[in-house]
């Protein structure tokens, strides 16, 4: 119980409201079914509207675990969308700030349902994240990981929700900055398996293919090491699909003629993104063979020690296979040797 509640045990009515809150959450303890969790919310929902002139919500806590409960993908959308309503009834009481200082409060429910949710259901959950944590800024930032882990699944193609999904992701990034939005995504890609096939192709679609990594690092993030763990992680993954995609990103953010990566952090991707092999699969081994070989650069321009580009254009003058040949004995193959050794 913090300073403000205390205070405001010294109104009747509010030591009232703090009764009737604690009766209708007893209403949750005899439930037998979901219908009854039905009835329990609305009562619920009912003593938090008739006392909407305060802000500060009693017994917030248990408040937070039975809606959490409620939430469960096993019960039914009636149950998941009476909820949500009790969750806008609560934000709308408690304003921004506070709902900031109680984000991981009420966002252990909400943050696991849209993967489990029906499709009734998730245009209800995408509008309280729109209207009450895209205002929350830079706040977010604690629970950032959370509820990109919780909104990736909506990005599934072909979804009615794919567009409104990219657009929510894309708006959150706005708000709390673009290196800490990919911090938080390179931590959910790491250790929500789950999430990696979107949260990949989310920063395949964004970025700018016109220009270089190097006027794009905030993908990074702000811990490249995160993200080098993640990269790895990834495209060792179970799922091809995966692998496929995060090979992809591997060609266009880690070339290796380029020096965004620490030799190190360049030979731990190398050496993950080898497994691949093991799959024989020829989509795989055709991007791995395209990042060792330098293809996509080499058939445009060649580069000396340094990376610097040198020689005429490729298509005109050159082979490629000779500008391939040269790109990997100047820059792969020695840490596909190096990588060997460890």
């Amino acid at each position: 119980m913090n300073a403000e509640e205390v205070e405001l045990l010294s109104d009747s009515k509010y030591r009232n409201y703090v009764a009737a809150v604690d009766k209708a959450l007893k209403n949750f303890e005899y439930s037998s079914e979901w219908a009854d969790l039905i009835s329990a919310l609305g009562k619920l929902n009912k003593v938090l509207q008739n006392n909407a002139k305060y802000q500060v919500v009693p017994k917030k806590l248990t408040i937070g675990k039975r809606l959490a409960q409620c939430l469960h993908p096993a019960l039914p959308s009636g149950v998941h969308r009476k909820a949500l309503e009790t969750y806008e009834i609560i934000f709308k009481i408690i304003g921004p700030k506070r709902l900031a200082k109680d984000l991981f409060l009420y966002s252990s429910g909400l943050f696991p349902l849209l993967s489990n949710a029906a499709m009734s259901v998730k245009p209800v959950l995408l509008g309280l994240y729109e209207t009450y944590y895209l205002p929350l800024g830079k706040t977010l930032k604690p629970g950032l990981q959370g509820l990109l882990t919780g909104v990736l699944p909506g990005l599934e193609e072909g979804s009615e929700y794919y567009d409104r999904t990219n657009t929510l992701l894309e708006k959150v990034a706005a708000a709390v900055e673009q290196s800490a939005f990919y911090s938080a995504l390179w931590g959910s890609i790491l250790t929500s398996p789950a999430v990696r096939l979107p949260g990949v192709s989310f920063v395949l679609l964004h970025l700018n293919r016109k220009l270089s990594m190097e006027d794009q690092l905030y993908v990074m993030g702000s811990d490249i090491e995160l993200m080098v763990e993640a990269v790895s992680t990834s495209v060792q993954d179970s799922s091809v699909l995966v692998q496929r995609s995060t090979l992809d990103l591997i060609l266009f953010c880690f070339p290796f003629h380029m020096s965004q990566a620490t030799r190190p952090d360049m030979i731990r991707i190398l050496s993950a993104a080898l497994h691949v092999v093991l799959r024989r699969d020829m989509s795989l081994n055709r991007r791995l063979y395209a990042w060792l070989l330098g293809a996509k650069y080499t058939q445009r321009r060649s580069f000396d020690n340094n990376g610097v580009m040198i020689g005429p254009r490729s298509t005109r003058q050159s082979n490629p296979e000779e500008h391939a040949s040269h790109y990997f004995n100047t820059f792969s193959k020695d840490m596909l040797v190096q990588q060997g050794m460890l």
